[in-house]
């Protein structure tokens, strides 16, 4: 199963850039692993959710593989432990997707187009981070999830 985190921007603060890559990095003991930029919106509409998030959905679902199992991440998404996003991950793998992708939006969030195209809707916490904070995260819960249906220790 190949993993593809698609983040909109390109990270302004370079250590969580590097804690993200340092994850993705360790996913690939386990699975193939890439990171997609989508450009955020032009600053003429970035103040201005609606456009802003319309904008960022065109490039979104346009780098977006047809045959790809896509999880939105959204604060209004479901809530789960690690052992169940675990669980999940497996069963994922076990039924045969083979291209799973992780979106993370921009300041606005996800456009309910972006939304509708994904399979699962997954919030981190009801806490809002930063984009650069859950891409981060998000690496973190994918590579424990991996690890841990490989049986290998990692921290809890």
């Amino acid at each position: 199963m190949r993993i593809t985190f698609l983040a909109v921007g390109k990270a302004k603060s370079p250590r969580w850039d590097a804690l993200a890559q340092d994850y993705s990095d360790r996913i690939r003991r386990f699975s193939p692993c890439a990171t997609k930029i989508a450009r955020e919106a032009e600053a003429s509409i970035a103040s201005n959710p609606e456009q802003a998030r319309a904008s960022e959905a065109k490039r979104i679902l346009a780098a977006l593989p047809a045959e790809a199992l896509v999880v939105a991440l959204d604060v209004a998404g479901e809530v789960v432990s690690s052992e169940d996003f675990a669980n999940k991950l497996q069963k994922w793998r076990d039924t045969g997707v083979r291209d799973l992708w992780f979106v993370i939006g921009g300041h606005w969030g996800l456009a309910e187009e972006v939304r509708a195209r994904a399979a699962w809707r997954w919030s981190l916490s009801r806490l809002t981070f930063t984009h650069e904070m859950a891409r981060a995260l998000a690496a973190e819960q994918v590579y424990r999830a991996l690890a841990r249906l490989a049986n290998i220790p990692y921290a809890k």
